[in-house]
């Protein structure tokens, strides 16, 4: 048994077979990237790595796995099933971010190739597919959890991995990433929230839920996905940097696909981009190393419910100094961060009641009015060529429109 320390989850425990998965190249390359990439020049103590998630995944997963055991144990077929899924779940959870690469989303804007692609061909390699048969889980298994397959074997499973709302990965990010930004509003009820994790029955199929003890836990869990996001993932000046950084990657690699060699793929990290960025002369590659802002933001968006005030002050901007000096910022790509129920259509937590299992929106106001449709955006101008007092007194003024 291998114990490791970890400042969100205290003792985490490894058997030796998976301490040895832990120690192969792939894994530990997690540990040269960051899990908030460029955010530590926003918050200098976002130095955390990839690495320390997987293992906090690892436990936040497992407490969750033994609770729904625990509590529903006639969903198991054996007492042989529960070993192999528990061995199942955990290997995929200290899986699940190996494709990743340098500064992951801006990376993955550049190469034009998804880390759940990278992590299908890593799975394949040889010394990986060697260490899954010591651990005795199917490979075809571990990917379909890190994926969120909702069509495999184990569905509730993959909703621990990769799910849309109370999965292990976001159960241990916005814990780890509150303690290392030091932004307190990410924190929720997490002891609360396990011990109320289910196992519920919803139109035939086994969905992970909570029961309804567990409701106002859920409520600390999805004020601090809202609040990490607006304070944190969409900070402006991570959001600028990572701008900056794609411009940088495209210097780097001129052809992307020339990545596309698994092992190739695999010798980048993040402390690599840095290292070769320090003979580059590009304004962009000065600005990484130097911390220079070369946009500015004008105005901020926080979940409108309507893009119209957004449209007219783009508009506005492009007008007044051209489309070549503004810059909107949509965030698509981290939108999975936000708030749980993203259309009217899609279901939030299910909690089970002693009426039955029903959607958390209706067991919840404050579920109900943060889940749904939100847009998020900022408006960026290029700092040299702009009058920002100008430019953010035009933004106030359309607003009156």
């Amino acid at each position: 048994m291998k114990r490791i320390f970890d400042p969100i989850h205290h003792f985490i425990e490894l058997h030796e077979r998976e301490a040895r998965l832990l120690d192969t190249p792939v894994m530990q390359r997690l540990r040269r990237l960051r899990q908030l990439g460029l955010a530590y020049l926003a918050f200098p103590s976002a130095e955390h790595s990839r690495f320390g998630h997987a293992l906090g995944a690892l436990a936040m997963g497992t407490r969750v796995f033994d609770e729904i055991v625990r509590h529903g144990r006639d969903t198991f077929a054996n007492d042989a099933d529960i070993a192999y899924q528990r061995r199942l779940v955990r290997a995929a959870l200290l899986l699940h971010d190996i494709g990743h690469g340098p500064f992951s989303h801006a990376c993955e804007a550049v190469l034009g190739v998804l880390h759940e692609t990278r992590t299908r061909a890593l799975l394949e390699l040889p010394e990986m597919v060697e260490h899954l048969a010591e651990l005795d889980v199917d490979p075809r298994d571990v990917l379909s959890l890190i994926l969120g397959a909702q069509d495999g074997r184990y569905p509730v499973l993959s909703e621990i991995v990769s799910g849309p709302n109370l999965d292990a990965d976001r159960m241990d990010y916005l814990l780890r990433d509150s303690y290392f930004t030091g932004v307190a509003s990410g924190r929720y009820d997490a002891d609360q929230l396990v011990a109320s994790m289910r196992v519920v029955e919803h139109q035939g199929r086994s969905v992970l839920g909570i029961d309804a003890r567990g409701v106002v836990a859920l409520e600390s869990f999805v004020l601090a996905r809202y609040m990490m996001f607006a304070s944190v993932y969409f900070h402006h000046t991570t959001r600028m940097f990572e701008r900056i950084l794609q411009d940088v990657l495209r210097e780097l690699w001129p052809d992307p696909r020339a990545l596309d060699p698994i092992e190739t793929f695999l010798d980048w990290d993040d402390s690599r981009v840095l290292n070769d960025l320090r003979e580059r002369r590009s304004a962009a590659s000065r600005a990484l190393r130097e911390r220079t802002r070369l946009y500015a933001v004008v105005a901020e968006f926080n979940a409108e419910h309507d893009l119209a005030h957004y449209e007219r002050c783009e508009a506005a901007l492009i007008a007044a100094y051209g489309a070549q000096n503004v810059w909107g910022d949509a965030q698509e790509q981290v939108l999975h961060r936000l708030p749980l129920g993203a259309s009217e259509h899609h279901r939030t937590v299910l909690v089970q009641t002693p009426s039955g299992a029903v959607d958390a929106r209706e067991a919840s106001d404050l579920i109900a009015k943060l889940s749904g449709k939100a847009y998020w955006r900022k408006l960026f101008v290029v700092r040299a060529n702009v009058d920002l007092a100008e430019a953010r007194s035009l933004c106030r003024i359309t607003a009156v429109r």
